[in-house]
């Protein structure tokens, strides 16, 4: 994988009246970066739903550690905790600097476009499992 994370700024459409960060804005930055370590990874989430496949988000943690402020720039870095056979964990960071501000796990779980369960497919898995394991 050629970098280990996504880089934002924080605009001011994402803070709240005190030019702080509003949590659920956090879970945006995180799904940006979910999907762009799939691309980093050959896998592309419209190919997947062409396929009658999709992943939606079952379970989320965040422990929000320390607030970024309009004006900073993060860092969310991504990892593959696990890859069950109907769903996949994800760890995630988000850094501003060496500064820890949110630490974050998520579950997908593979439906068809009926949210119907599913395995992973085969493919996605060895692309996974080969850049990241």
């Amino acid at each position: 994988m050629k970098n280990p994370f996504i880089e934002r700024k924080i605009y001011y459409h994402h803070t709240d009246a005190g030019g702080v960060v509003y949590y659920a804005t956090y879970l945006h930055l995180l799904e940006e970066a979910r999907v762009e370590f799939l691309k980093e990874n050959g896998l592309d989430m419209k190919a997947l739903m062409d396929r009658g496949i999709v992943f939606p988000v079952v379970h989320v943690e965040a422990d929000y550690k320390s607030p970024a402020k309009y004006g900073d720039c993060v860092r969310i870095f991504t990892k593959i905790e696990k890859i069950g056979s109907a769903s996949i964990v994800f760890t995630q960071e988000i850094k501003r600097g060496e500064v820890l501000l949110v630490i974050a796990k998520t579950v997908w779980a593979c439906t068809g476009t009926d949210l119907k369960v599913k395995r992973v497919p085969d493919d996605f898995r060895q692309a996974l499992e080969k850049n990241n394991g």
